[in-house]
């Protein structure tokens, strides 16, 4: 069985009649149906396919078959039908090489505008979103190939190779600055347990200023406080020790200074107490004013002891005062009297006033305790209540001293009675 020649194709044997020539033929005839099938089914896949590049090896295959099929039919209309869809997927490949292009063109574009970007994290995900658009997208015609591929991979890597020196570089200055901090904080645990006070102090300060100049802006924040607590733990340490020294030397030097101080104002006492067997009256009222602005200049004393020396010290005050006003009063009623009164009438009359004294004290206390009570607690009342508060310790002071005076007296009356 031959196979006439057809466009540049020779006649060939496609195949031996076996049993008859008719039986032969339709056999061969059909080969070919099953051949133009196969023909059809492609250009039909072809048809519905949005990537009809990826079908030319398969139309090329095909078409190279028409020359040595075995088979009895018009192969030459399937080679121009083949042909004619080879022109055609060649067409499309032309123009979606055209449009990738165009897209790996605008691609580019874009890399290079992004490559020399110091916005680091937007600019790495835009080129990431680039180089997966760019590996989604088809090919290019060949003689372009490298020349866009270079291009485009030389954007990608000018921007990463920046970056990646970038980083290198911020890393090596957190490092030294890490380091600037770890010395200073070295340096101050050397010296948190020193005991050259003065030098020390100087110093610390100095490390301190140290610290201000190093810009902790390139080392993450949370680190930056760590660091800073440690700096700061030396110091407080250091600074810790020496305000407890000078707290113990104040506290020695308050120690020495009661101990004088109390020396001085039991001499004051001591010569308070003796005013009256001293000194006339005039004399010992100057005196006792004399002896309270001198205790005035002199410092605290122990808080255990300080209110029992005070209330020595005023009580024997307050009798010379109290004995010089009462003095006054007797001397005027007698010139008054015109009478000079005996010696048993002189103490009957004093112990008689002091009373009157004391009842017109009293009067005056109630008001200032009827006063108090009736002020209200709030903290704008602190000054008056605190005045009022005085009065009254200051009237019960002179009460008691009077009432001693009192003793006092009766004590001589009953000793002239025997």
């Amino acid at each position: 069985m031959w196979l006439k020649p057809f466009m540049n194709y020779p006649a060939r044997q496609v195949g031996l009649v076996k049993e008859s020539e008719d039986d032969s033929l339709v056999y061969f005839a059909k080969r070919f149906e099953l051949f133009r099938e196969k023909v059809n089914t492609l250009l039909e896949r072809i048809a519905t396919s949005d990537n009809k590049g990826s079908f030319l090896m398969k139309v090329l295959h095909l078409k190279e078959q028409v020359g040595s099929y075995d088979a009895l039919g018009d192969f030459e209309q399937l080679y121009h039908i083949l042909s004619k869809a080879e022109e055609e997927i060649n067409q499309t490949i032309q123009q979606n090489r055209a449009k990738n292009l165009s897209i790996k063109i605008g691609l580019i574009q874009e890399a290079e505008a992004h490559a020399d970007s110091i916005e680091w994290k937007e600019a790495t995900d835009k080129l990431k979103e680039l180089r997966a658009t760019w590996i989604k997208t088809g090919p290019v015609e060949k003689e372009l190939t490298e020349e866009i591929e270079e291009r485009f991979k030389a954007a990608v890597e000018r921007f990463f190779e920046r970056k990646k020196n970038f980083f290198e570089d911020k890393k090596r200055m957190q490092n030294r600055v890490y380091e600037k901090y770890k010395e200073l904080i070295q340096q101050s645990v050397a010296l948190q347990n020193s005991e050259d006070w003065e030098g020390t102090t100087a110093q610390l300060k100095q490390l301190q200023n140290q610290w201000k100049e190093i810009n902790g802006n390139a080392l993450p924040r949370k680190l930056v406080t760590k660091l800073w607590t440690d700096f700061r733990r030396a110091h407080n340490h250091f600074f810790d020790r020496l305000k407890q020294k000078i707290n113990n030397e104040k506290n020695q030097s308050r120690e020495r200074n009661f101990d004088a101080n109390l020396e001085r104002k039991q001499e004051l006492v001591a010569q308070a107490e003796q005013l009256l067997q001293q000194h006339s009256m005039g004399e010992a009222v100057k005196r006792a004013k004399e002896l309270q602005a001198a205790w005035k200049q002199i410092g605290p004393v122990r808080p255990e002891v300080s209110d029992m020396i005070w209330e020595r010290f005023i009580k024997a005050c307050d009798k010379v005062f109290e004995i010089s006003s009462l003095e006054h009063y007797i001397r005027k009623r007698q010139q008054a009297g015109g009478d000079k009164m005996t010696e048993t009438d002189g103490l009957q009359a004093r112990i008689n006033a002091l009373k009157d004294f004391i009842k017109s004290d009293k009067s005056e206390l109630e008001v200032l305790e009827t006063n108090l009570g009736k002020l209200s607690d709030s903290p704008s009342n602190d000054a008056f209540r605190n005045m009022l508060q005085g009065k009254i310790r200051n009237f019960n002071r002179k009460i008691n001293t009077k009432q001693e005076l009192i003793e006092l007296f009766k004590g001589q009356l009953s000793a002239i009675s025997k």
